[in-house]
């Protein structure tokens, strides 16, 4: 697609440059070489964007507009110098590809605040699903390309560019367990980009006033009217005050685990000791942690035990019991 609207733009901007330069200039070799100042500005442009990443049709059309409005404004510039200096054609050039160059990247720049609107997404997804804003935490969880693969997560995923350079800059750190973390990011990133079940896009947007890349993500949030994808408590808790939907990945972990009750049993096995003393750990398949208390002496042992409460708290679910021939 973005290459037959790049091939559309380059068309228009020499059909319109020749024309121009027939009926307002005379022909000649005008005819050649205004065609070949926006092809040659159109050249440099989408070299630089290859490199990149992709943007917005929305920015595209900008990006044309601008370009040609640049070309336009340039040639009117040039056209009275030229009518003074016949030596001006130098400097005729020169405008044309400078009132080109600021004409795209205006363009493109008022394209790209145009595609950000929250109606203008809702209108190109063509679904009522909100857009989904991924935190750095949950892309290097990777429990979201599980859920998203199993069909629980709608819609178009966002990647923020700010996120990506974080998570490039993690990939590149000295500590071998940062960048092993930060290449599980990106890993995650790719497999999710491959993946039918969903669709993720990559969105430039920044905020060059925000230094904290928590605030930079409720900011762009807010802006296009997101929801933010994380299992970071602290954003959980910030984004919500300031009116952001958060979606938290441990939240739902915790909430499909298995519900016990006070006085059902079930064999653990105590794996270390607890804070308290006397007290063992265990650990259910899930990773919810049980506390036994007389459990400190059957350490590496399985046993049969009774729950006795249930706490819940942020970060999980805890069970306490005790041993069941300790439970009258």
């Amino acid at each position: 697609m973005k290459w037959l609207l790049r091939l559309l733009i380059a068309v228009v901007v020499f059909y319109g440059s020749f024309q121009y330069a027939n009926e307002q200039m005379g022909g000649g070799v005008w005819s050649i070489i205004l065609p070949l100042i926006g092809e040659l500005c159109l050249i440099a442009i989408f070299i630089g964007e290859i490199k990149g990443f992709k943007l917005h049709p929305m920015a595209y059309a900008g990006g044309l507009i601008g370009t040609i409005l640049g070309l336009i404004i340039g040639s009117l510039f040039g056209y009275v110098l030229i009518g003074i200096n016949e030596s001006g054609i130098y400097l005729f050039i020169l405008l044309n590809s400078t009132f080109a160059y600021l004409g795209y990247t205006v363009g493109i720049s008022w394209g790209k605040e145009i595609a950000s609107l929250p109606v203008f997404h809702q209108k190109t997804k063509g679904e009522g699903a909100r857009l989904k804003v991924l935190d750095t935490s949950v892309i290097i969880d990777g429990r979201i390309a599980d859920i998203c693969e199993a069909g629980f997560i709608d819609g178009t995923l966002i990647a923020p560019q700010f996120i990506l350079n974080e998570l490039q800059h993690i990939a590149d750190s000295s500590d071998p367990l940062k960048r092993a973390r930060g290449r599980r990011g990106l890993d995650i990133l790719n497999k999710l980009q491959k993946s039918p079940q969903v669709k993720i896009d990559v969105m430039e947007i920044d905020f060059p006033k925000i230094k904290e890349v928590d605030s930079k993500l409720i900011a762009m949030a807010k802006e296009i009217g997101a929801d933010i994808l994380t299992n970071d408590f602290n954003l959980n808790k910030i984004a919500q005050i300031q009116g952001v939907n958060v979606l938290n990945i441990n939240q739902l972990a915790n909430a499909v685990k298995p519900i016990v009750l006070p006085g059902e049993g079930m064999n653990v096995t105590i794996t270390r000791q607890g804070k308290e003393r006397g007290q063992g750990v265990a650990y259910l398949d899930d990773g919810t942690m049980v506390v036994v208390e007389q459990g400190e002496s059957l350490l590496n042992q399985s046993i049969d035990v009774v729950v006795t409460s249930i706490l819940q708290t942020p970060a999980g679910r805890m069970i306490f019991a005790a041993p069941k021939n300790h439970v009258s």
